[in-house]
């Protein structure tokens, strides 16, 4: 594979506008994934629709590490968008691979979307783009330059305006943690996509191809197990409203077949505060939570004294976190959002993609997700893109059964919150 063969095609972005309401309309091609659902079609009202997502997201972990594979052997192989995110032919792959099956498989359905390709257009590597998508897709022979492009601005936020009425479309984040991406083989990234009917989340599927179970098991118990063939061989977690959380171990380096054995996902039992097992983001420092003033936060299970709770290390990015609390290896992830004035107003705001699919999954799994004043997060909000979401303060998500207490401590520190 060619990484870096240079291209020099160009071609405008076109917006693409659809009906405001929109129909599930698939078209019934074969979905090839490894990875049966747990449940039976008659229980879930979007099967097949979870069907395929399953099968790209699949595909999408298994582009991420063939990439990741090469990334490290040459430094010109990761780039930086304008805002100094760094971003890697990955993350443009999977968004176009994404993109073209679902569009194939359900063309009445839009896409929202981290990536746009102006920056992509600007270097050399569509190519390299275009190779890495042409090697998972289901139709390697219609994948071209043009292809790639348009299917990476189908999900871009001038693509559609939805309006106010209600709306069906996915909701995809190509690499959640592209930062954890480039670090090296350790740290965790997300690919991650939902489906988002009349404001309601309806499934979700996360695939984290470098996920440790046992990593995660001494972070929270303090004991080193005995680690096994499989203790990193990455995770799926798939989610449909009414039919619970599921998740199922991906193959080491997806190249050890598994079996199809899926386990249900539950938030844990914790009741009591003190014992919760915290995490936050990297980038924001306890000190500036609001239960910052009630505890202090320790990473080192073995050293939990009298006002102190544990802060179990997550890297990179927030979907990771709602697979931790999902899937009972955290009780609570605190985020605070990013704020902004508008009408000499300070308000929160975050994308949508970095929190669609972890909500669904915290919420079948038994948790609860609001903003920091107890609110349901709104994907409706932001009528004309569905782009932005607007928690007040920040992001609270749970096992639920300390939920309003949790909110009670924020609302009870209103210089920190």
């Amino acid at each position: 594979m060619d990484l870096l063969r240079c291209s020099g095609v160009r071609f405008p972005v076109t917006p693409l506008l659809r009906p405001l309401r929109t129909e599930i309309r698939p078209c019934f091609a074969a979905v090839r994934s490894s990875l049966s659902l747990p449940f039976p079609e008659h229980k879930a009202k979007y099967y097949r629709e979870l069907e395929a997502a399953v099968d790209v997201v699949e595909r999408a972990c298994r582009l991420c590490v063939d990439v990741k594979s090469l990334l490290f052997s040459d430094d010109d192989k990761i780039l930086e968008k304008n805002d100094q995110t760094p971003v890697t032919i990955a993350d443009f792959g999977v968004q176009a691979l994404v993109s073209l099956e679902m569009n194939r498989l359900f063309p009445s359905i839009p896409l929202v979307a981290e990536e746009d390709s102006s920056f992509l257009r600007s270097t050399n590597l569509v190519g390299a783009v275009v190779d890495v998508v042409a090697n998972k897709a289901t139709f390697r022979d219609e994948v071209t330059e043009d292809s790639v492009l348009k299917a990476i601005d189908r999900g871009g936020k001038d693509a559609y305006n939805f309006g106010p009425n209600p709306a069906t479309y996915w909701v995809l984040d190509p690499i959640d943690g592209t930062r954890g991406f480039v670090k090296g083989v350790e740290a965790l990234y997300v690919v991650a996509l939902a489906l988002v009917v009349e404001g309601q989340i309806v499934l979700g599927v996360m695939g984290c191809p470098n996920w440790d179970e046992d990593y995660f098991v001494s972070c929270v118990t303090g004991v080193q197990e005995t680690r096994n063939i499989f203790s990193k061989s990455g995770m799926i977690m798939v989610s449909h409203v009414g039919c619970g959380t599921w998740k199922q171990r991906l193959s080491d380096k997806l190249t050890i077949e598994l079996s199809q054995s899926w386990t249900r996902c539950s938030v844990d039992g914790c009741q009591v505060l003190k014992e919760a097992r915290f995490c936050t983001p990297e980038s924001q420092k306890w000190e500036s939570f609001p239960l910052s003033s009630s505890f202090n936060a320790k990473t080192d299970s073995e050293k939990i004294g009298k006002g102190d709770i544990l802060l179990v290390p997550a890297c990179c990015g927030s979907l990771c976190k709602y697979m931790m609390v999902a899937s009972g290896r955290a009780s609570v992830f605190l985020l605070r959002a990013t704020t902004r004035k508008v009408m000499k107003k300070i308000s929160g705001y975050a994308p949508a993609w970095d929190h669609a699919v972890g909500i669904i999954c915290v919420h079948e799994a038994g948790g609860k997700v609001t903003d920091w004043e107890g609110s349901s997060i709104d994907f409706a909000a932001d009528q004309v893109a569905r782009r932005t979401i607007f928690p007040s303060g920040g992001f609270l998500v749970t096992n639920y059964i300390l939920h309003n207490q949790i909110l009670g401590l924020i609302s009870s520190n209103p210089s920190i919150n």
